[in-house]
C-alpha cells in the first residue's frame, strides 16, 4: 500500500489547502456525492472543478484485492498532490454465484480499457449477464447446486479521508453494503455502472428507477460515507473545521 503523504504541502498544493476535495473522475458519484456531503454540512470541490489534469499513473491506483486498500491509495495519492483534505471511495458488485466477483475488477470487468461511461458500463453490464447465465448452465448440471442458486448479490463501498491536522497526516476508512438481486432485463434509466440491473432490497426497485436521494439513502457509498463521519477522528476533524 502506498506510503502517507510526507510533507503537508506537496509541490503545487498550497491553493487547495484549506479544502476538501472528492477524489473521483466518475460523474455519477459526483451527482451523488456531492448533494450528500454538502447535507451534512461538508462542501467539498472535485476534481473538475479544480481544473486537475487526468494522468497515467492514476489508472494504476486501485492496485489492491480489497476495496479499502483501494479508496486509501486514492485518497493517499490526491492529498499527495492537492495538499487538501480528500474524500475517496472504492466500489463494486459482489455477486454469491460468481464467487464474490466482479467485487474490486467491477469498473473494468468486461476489460474493454478502450471505453469509458455509459459505454464501458454496457460492456460490463453484458460481461455480468453471460457470466450469470454460464454460472446458472453450470449449477444445473448439480442437483446439489442447483437448489441453492439465486442471483443474490451485494453492492460494496469503502470510503477514505485522508487529512492534515497540522501536525501531522491522518486516515480513515469505513465500508458500507447494500444488498439485492442481479435482474437478467434492466429497469430504469438512472444511476450508472450496474444499477439498472440491481434490484434493491431496501426500495423493492432498481438503483436505476429511483432518484439520487433515494438511492443515496441506502445506497452502499451512501452508508460507507455516512460510516466515515461518524469515526471518531474523522467526525472530530470537521467539527473543529465547521467552527473555524
Amino acid at each position: 500500500m502506498s506510503e502517507l503523504i510526507p510533507s503537508p504541502l506537496p509541490a503545487g498544493g498550497a491553493a487547495t489547502t484549506g479544502r476538501v476535495v472528492l477524489a473521483t473522475r466518475s460523474v455519477g458519484k459526483v451527482r451523488e456525492l456531492v448533494p450528500l456531503m454538502a447535507s451534512v454540512g461538508v462542501e467539498v470541490v472535485t476534481l473538475a472543478d479544480l481544473g486537475l489534469p487526468e494522468l497515467p499513473e492514476e489508472d494504476a491506483l486501485e492496485a489492491f484485492d480489497t476495496f479499502e486498500a483501494n479508496a486509501l491509495a486514492k485518497a493517499r495519492y490526491f492529498a499527495r498532490r492537492t495538499g487538501a483534505t480528500v474524500l475517496a471511495d472504492d466500489s463494486g458488485l459482489a455477486v454469491d454465484a460468481l464467487s464474490g466477483r466482479p467485487g474490486v475488477q467491477s469498473k473494468r470487468w468486461s476489460g474493454r480499457n478502450d471505453l469509458h461511461g455509459a459505454a464501458l458500463d454496457a460492456a460490463n453490464n453484458a460481461f455480468l449477464q453471460e457470466a450469470l447465465r454460464a454460472a446458472e448452465r453450470d449449477a444445473h448440471l448439480d442437483a446439489q447446486r442447483s437448489k441453492s442458486w439465486s442471483r443474490r448479490g451485494r453492492y460494496v463501498c469503502a470510503a477514505a479521508c485522508v487529512w492534515y491536522d497540522g501536525t501531522h497526516w491522518c486516515e480513515a476508512v469505513a465500508r458500507g453494503e447494500t444488498s439485492g438481486e442481479l435482474l437478467a432485463v434492466e429497469r430504469g434509466t438512472g444511476g450508472f455502472g450496474y444499477d439498472p440491473f440491481f434490484l434493491s432490497d431496501d426500495l423493492g426497485a432498481t438503483f436505476a428507477e429511483v432518484g439520487h436521494a433515494e438511492k443515496v439513502r441506502v445506497s452502499h457509498r451512501g452508508r460507507a460515507f455516512a460510516a466515515l463521519l461518524q469515526c471518531e477522528a474523522v467526525r472530530t476533524y470537521f467539527e473543529h473545521r465547521a467552527m473555524r
